[in-house]
């Protein structure tokens, strides 16, 4: 299916714009893997790895001179043939999608695929993965639960060396600090320049729409960190410069998308129906870690070489333990549930909530009530659909969240709170 993008009014930056947003949508929604057959035509004997589009630790990867290549799914431009045999119906989407994609032969350009432990049936899918594909590496990352350096992260930095092993074994290079120091600092300036774009989005939506966003984001899936700053870069430049005006929208905080991704048309929907998304969580794997991962600093005086006497690997272990984001598959032990929520939908001065979640998706569903109750104590306004990535119909969908933001307009702070209970879809009559 083809995904126009609305070129915004005026000229100059507009149109630069519109001309790098279509770029980001045929890396971001390409099923053809282009980029990736690039990568590997360019860099004769490198490998590429697949990845669930959840965090996975991309400076590994890299570091062993490979390209990460997150995998989302089939989308809306996949019909499910053989995928849905492998599965049970009553989970969620992407699993059947990707064993479709990877039977079609749109996965060969892949050399294995690391799904980390984030929910049952990733675990499942990783073990389908092996049988269905003898001949392709399959890694299944274990994340940590436990959050103390001395368990948790011995634990993870084991588990992120027996990866590196793993794919030395397979022909790629091996793992040394020099190399990883650097993925790791291409990995810092590709976040620095996500955040850049978050800021812009929390700023001035109407710059930077999250259906735009969204593409910039998920390009990075078949790109190097260094080529994804880039282009994350490239496009708050040139987004900034714009003359558009603000909309009379809602702002509004969109989470419970961390794994499998909405239709880009859904997204579309949601800013035609009135709704800002100044925050979210989609592609939550580029997001997972909140801040740089710590590289020493040294001033050569002692004759040192940056980085050494450090393990890099430690670095990655750390972060993920102390920077971690809060999400519906991470443990956080005796924090509050839905704080981080809250604080982000005040510190975005966002109007409302929006929870999108993914039919059956075990996590985000399970996560909803604790974070509707942090959202109902701190009087915010939310209300809630699920949809699957194969899902083109939006109407009712378009409405409700029309309904949500005249809502908040009308009565602002004292919407109406939309309590699960209450919720019903009436469906048309014939």
């Amino acid at each position: 299916m083809n995904h126009p993008v609305t070129p915004s009014n005026g000229g100059g930056a507009n149109d630069a714009v519109t001309a790098l947003v279509e770029r980001a949508r045929k890396l971001a929604l390409g099923l053809d893997l282009q980029a990736v057959h690039d990568f590997k035509r360019n860099n004769p004997g490198a490998l590429a790895i697949g990845h669930m589009p959840i965090y996975t630790p991309r400076p590994i990867i890299e570091a062993c001179g490979a390209l990460p290549v997150a995998v989302f799914g089939g989308g809306d431009d996949v019909d499910i043939i053989r995928g849905d045999s492998y599965f049970q119906s009553y989970i969620c989407h992407i699993p059947r999608s990707t064993v479709e994609l990877g039977l079609s032969g749109h996965l060969d350009v892949l050399d294995g695929m690391v799904f980390p432990s984030i929910c049952d049936v990733i675990r499942n899918l990783g073990g389908m993965w092996a049988m269905l594909f003898k001949d392709k590496w399959a890694c299944y990352l274990d994340l940590p639960q436990n959050f103390d350096r001395d368990i948790g992260g011995k634990f993870y930095a084991h588990e992120l060396r027996r990866m590196a092993d793993e794919m030395h074994a397979l022909g790629g290079k091996k793992l040394d600090d020099e190399s990883l120091w650097q993925a790791i600092a291409d990995e810092n300036r590709r976040r620095g320049a996500i955040s850049e774009l978050d800021a812009l989005r929390r700023r001035a939506p109407h710059l930077a729409p999250a259906s735009e966003a969204y593409l910039v984001v998920r390009a990075g899936s078949v790109l190097t960190a260094a080529g994804h700053a880039e282009l994350i870069q490239d496009y708050v430049n040139l987004a900034s410069a714009r003359t558009d005006r603000p909309i009379d929208n809602v702002r509004v905080v969109l989470v419970g998308a961390f794994c499998e991704q909405p239709p880009w048309s859904l997204i579309v929907a949601l800013e035609k129906a009135g709704c800002d998304i100044i925050s979210d969580d989609f592609q939550h794997g580029f997001r997972t870690i909140e801040g740089d991962i710590r590289i020493p600093v040294f001033d050569g005086a002692d004759g040192t070489q940056p980085g050494e006497g450090l393990d890099p690997i430690d670095a990655v272990a750390d972060a993920f333990l102390e920077l971690g984001a809060a999400t519906a598959s991470r443990y956080i032990d005796e924090e509050t549930k839905g704080k981080a929520l809250v604080d982000a939908v005040k510190a975005g001065n966002a109007d409302g909530v929006i929870f999108a979640a993914a039919s059956f998706c075990d996590p985000a569903l399970l996560d909803q009530p604790m974070l509707e109750a942090a959202c109902a104590a701190a009087s915010i306004p939310f209300t809630s659909f699920k949809y699957s990535e194969n899902t083109g119909q939006f109407q009712v969908i378009r409405e409700q969240a029309g309904a949500f933001s005249d809502s908040v307009k009308l009565w602002g702070e004292t919407a109406p709170v939309q309590k699960k209970k209450k919720r019903r879809t009436r469906r048309p009559r014939a």
